[in-house]
């Protein structure tokens, strides 16, 4: 049998210095061979133009949360490398600071293809020793990052006290008593403790989380209905405007046959959507239905069957959430033959969000810094991280560069060359105002 290819999950919370250990570990003399796979979180993807020093191939995903709606791709992208074998030693797949590392990990058991080519070698979380506390208490992700990790780095120790270091080491080690924490600045990790971590845990990932090896979708419903016709799908108000459903036949009315159609139709929740309003059919085959749900106290749409038979429904959110039924024409109940719930406790902070900015020719080196300084006096504590490639008026090379709340640093690129010189940012944070950001790089174009 062919050695399985080690796989790295490196992740952590916005601004940990994910970026910053990744150059490190592909400009590191450790004779390794290493494909990045990234996930960014936005229209706009920076981060390949951040890894500056890097001869690597570097294959970005930009579906957005990874732990819901691109598990698709990350398995099509091993798959493709897995052709390309001797290019390589080992993967490392970065994650967008807003992910939950667990359903990458789970990855690597629940797709038997992958599990065949791959292991899973650990998962790295970045902590950064300033702001963590910051996050901890009110981010779903960053206490999941904590709790999945093989090793924990706390970076930036140089930013803190020693009692400070010493209360976050404590709690970080309350959340997971299994890591091993290293202290590190400017996310100078030895290689040792990144690459060869030894092996994830599967037994304290499913500790931890007893569906562990069960996938986590973009649907948190699925039921199966006996349908001989029409049905009506009844909704009342609920926390969303809008409702994802497919509509999917199944062959037994099994929980086991409703888990290999969910895994059949899962990529459908991450294409565009047909929106329909109350009233209109939902029919099986390949388009996820947006249903409507707003401007009224109630909401009916109707299930048509190809041919009488059983019929598996996956729905965004389960039915409770808007006191939903299934009805025949003649009004009567039609019973839920086998229904599963998908993780539904699984949620984002919706107050967080990316804006991507891009703006043709030079800035100004002066309006920059003055505005980004009353920038991150009066909106620091929102703006979670930043990044970008900038062009500087008179200067050859491209400004790269990475701030996290209120600090900010850069340092020069590649050369401009040939290129056309523009800038891009990308901003991640809580209740970020697009039109007043990009006024202020407007306002910064070099006249």
């Amino acid at each position: 049998m062919t050695q399985r290819v080690p796989v790295t999950v490196l992740t952590g919370f916005l601004g940990s210095g994910k970026t910053t250990l990744l150059n490190r570990i592909l400009t590191e003399n450790h004779g390794q061979r290493i494909a990045v796979i990234e996930n960014e979180f936005g229209e706009i993807g920076v981060d390949q133009e951040l890894v500056i020093n890097a001869d690597e191939e570097i294959f970005e995903m930009n579906n957005g949360c990874i732990c819901c709606t691109v598990r698709g791709d990350l398995i099509r992208i091993l798959g493709n490398l897995i052709k390309r074998r001797d290019k390589f030693d080992r993967i490392l797949v970065e994650t967008t600071g807003l992910a939950d590392p667990g359903p990458v990990a789970q990855t690597f058991f629940v797709d038997d293809e992958t599990r065949e080519s791959f292991d899973l070698d650990g998962v790295v979380t970045l902590v950064d020793a300033k702001h963590a506390e910051l996050h901890l208490d009110t981010s779903e992700e960053a206490a999941s990052q904590i709790a999945f990790a093989d090793v924990i780095i706390i970076n930036k120790i140089d930013l803190v006290d020693t009692d400070a270091l010493d209360a976050l080491k404590r709690r970080l080690r309350s959340m997971n008593l299994m890591a091993r924490i290293e202290q590190v600045e400017m996310a100078d990790a030895p290689m040792e403790q990144v690459l060869n971590v030894g092996g994830f845990d599967l037994d304290r990932a499913l500790e931890l989380k007893p569906s562990f090896l069960e996938p986590e979708y973009a649907f948190e419903w699925g039921g199966v209905l006996r349908l001989d016709g029409k049905a009506k799908f009844r909704l009342q108000n609920g926390p969303d405007p809008v409702m994802s459903a497919v509509l999917e036949p199944i062959r037994a009315a099994t929980t086991e046959a409703l888990m290999e159609t969910a895994e059949r139709v899962y990529t459908r929740f991450s294409a565009p959507g047909e929106v329909l309003q109350p009233g209109a059919t939902m029919s099986p085959g390949e388009t996820l239905w947006t249903l409507t749900l707003t401007d009224a106290d109630q909401y009916e749409y109707t299930l048509e069957a190809d041919q009488p038979g059983l019929y598996a429904l996956f729905t965004e959110h389960t039915p409770e959430e808007f006191d939903a039924g299934f009805y025949g024409d003649s009004g009567a109940d039609i019973d839920v033959a086998t229904e599963h719930f998908f993780n539904p406790e699984h949620t984002h902070d919706d107050t967080v969000g990316s804006i991507a900015l891009e703006l043709e020719g030079d800035i100004d080196g002066t309006a920059l810094n003055a505005w980004m300084g009353q920038l991150l006096q009066t909106r620091g504590p929102d703006i979670f991280r930043m990044k970008g490639i900038l062009a500087i008026a008179g200067e050859e090379r491209r400004f790269v560069f990475q701030g996290v709340h209120m600090l900010f640093d850069g340092q020069p690129g590649n050369a401009w060359g040939d290129q056309p010189r523009a800038s891009r940012l990308v901003f991640i944070g809580r209740n970020l105002d697009e039109a007043e950001l990009a006024q202020g790089l407007r306002n910064c174009r070099a006249r």
